[in-house]
């Protein structure tokens, strides 16, 4: 699989509503680009492949958003909505908040967002200009996983300098 079949691979898969195998996520992973941690600050609104992961469907229930990375050691993991509809960073459910490094997994450097609270991993790779495809490992997962796959989509930027994704007018 080459990278141009792994991106419409991906975008196929995403819009799946069904069961997607981890093993063909795996292959997309294996062809995509890694990314820097610096690459990728900014808004991203997230969602999740079904491959039938124990964690899968819980950051729905919770309210999940998606990812801010305001700096290299400003990441927001958790940003959720809550009853009025507002953006948040669920501190509680992460536990804190984190940070992004470069980290080596499968073999490969790419941008990690390290967790501060809790033994947590996700690993992202570039899909495409404004797709990030996310890896996450944590503590005791062996090398095969079973991992939880998941995609982050970035929020433009406001067109006028206005407020992003979550921020108040």
């Amino acid at each position: 699989m080459d990278v141009t079949e792994a991106r419409a691979r991906f975008h196929e898969l995403r819009k799946k509503d069904g069961p997607v195998p981890s093993a063909e996520l795996d292959e997309i992973w294996a062809v995509v680009a890694t990314v820097r941690p610096e690459d990728i600050l900014g808004e991203w609104k997230g969602g999740e492949f079904r491959t039938g992961h124990p964690l899968e469907g819980m950051l729905a229930k919770a309210g999940w958003y998606g990812k801010s990375f305001v700096t290299v050691h400003d990441a927001k993991p958790l940003i959720c909505r809550n009853a009025e509809g507002e953006l948040y960073s669920n501190l509680e459910l992460g536990q804190g908040e984190a940070s992004l490094w470069t980290v080596e997994f499968r073999g490969e450097p790419t941008a990690t967002m390290v967790y501060d609270g809790r033994p947590v991993l996700d690993h992202f790779k570039q899909v495409d200009d404004t797709t990030l495809m996310g890896i996450m490992n944590t503590k005791g997962v062996p090398a095969e996983g079973p991992f939880y796959y998941f995609f982050l989509e970035r929020v433009p930027a406001p067109a006028h300098g206005g407020p992003r994704a979550g921020e108040d007018a």
